[in-house]
């Protein structure tokens, strides 16, 4: 049996950030924190923390840290059933925290007012990690989240990967930067368009660079670019005209000033959504209403039946 005492001693170096932090935060010794751990690698053989400037988890610590986040799940879920709350519905229900990577497209359009009724019924908090959809997997290998939305099809160890739908993205611009991108003929030149500055979310978006490659055979382009890692900002960037940017034609709608460089032309993300194979009734809840969320707002998969 693993030591319940020395897995929140490990959870809580991890999640403060340090051996001190974490004697604060469980109200204990630096010395008990320090020989708590010892105390786990030595029963396992094995070393769960990297010790430096900032303390991480080696794989192992990764693996315990998801079973530490498992446990406290199910007993919450145990202590609301066992105080009569209905399991973990009504006023008198425990709050539970789930913490889930997603990115931050999802997080506009489809995700929150998609779970946000379950999230207000069941009590249940969200601790929100914000990522590429192409990274954010790492946060659940990590043992950081219990599920997250990811383009990663391949279910990791010990999780499910679901099918959740198409995240369609067009590339836009204000009217004078796609005026600048065209020639007198009025199509738009790659060589014109690559003058301009393009508006990207962050250093891991590689939307842009997906669409240039699908419509113009352009690998690896240089070009100016604005980077700008908060949705509405990377809009209104496009917007007064900063640059061109890859938007989800959901948003377009309530920007009418953003046109289209090439009609027709789009980039198609398929999204999956990663948890753990053995979820808590709470994280169980979570998943339910996430698909349920990605069935209305998103595309169906090319071999899928819409809903």
């Amino acid at each position: 049996m693993l030591d319940p005492r020395q897995l929140e001693a490990l959870a809580a170096v991890v999640e403060h950030g340090g051996f001190g932090p974490a004697a604060r935060a469980l109200a204990v010794t630096l010395a008990a924190v320090s020989l708590r751990i010892k105390s786990l690698e030595d029963t396992l053989g094995q070393r769960l923390l990297v010790r430096g400037k900032k303390v991480r988890a080696t794989p192992a610590g990764q693996a315990l840290l998801g079973h530490v986040k498992q446990v406290r799940l199910m007993e919450a879920d145990l202590l609301s059933g066992l105080q009569g709350a209905g399991g973990g519905t009504g006023r008198g229900a425990r709050w539970q925290s789930l913490s889930v990577a997603i990115n931050a497209d999802s997080v506009a359009n489809w995700f929150l007012p998609g779970v946000a009724a379950q999230l207000q019924r069941h009590r249940l908090l969200l601790e929100i990690l914000i990522d590429d959809q192409d990274h954010t997997h790492d946060a659940l290998k990590s043992g950081d989240v219990m599920g997250c939305v990811t383009t990663l099809s391949t279910a990791m160890r010990g999780c499910v990967a679901e099918p959740l739908g198409v995240m369609r993205y067009r590339c836009v611009a204000a009217p004078e930067v796609l005026q600048r991108c065209r020639t007198p003929a009025g199509a738009v030149s790659p060589h014109r368009l690559l003058a301009q500055p393009a508006v990207i979310f962050n250093r891991k978006d590689a939307l842009q660079d997906t669409f240039l490659a699908q419509h113009f055979g352009l690998k690896q382009p240089q070009y100016p670019r604005h980077f700008a890692p908060a949705v509405d900002a990377f809009e209104t960037a496009i917007e007064l005209g900063l640059g061109w940017g890859m938007v989800p034609e959901q948003n377009l709608a309530h920007r009418p000033r953003l046109q289209e460089l090439l009609p027709g032309a789009t980039v198609d993300v398929v999204l999956y959504w990663q948890h753990w194979a053995h979820e808590p009734l709470s994280a169980q809840r979570l998943t339910t209403a996430v698909k349920a969320a990605a069935r209305q707002h998103l595309r169906p998969m090319a071999d899928e039946t819409p809903v």
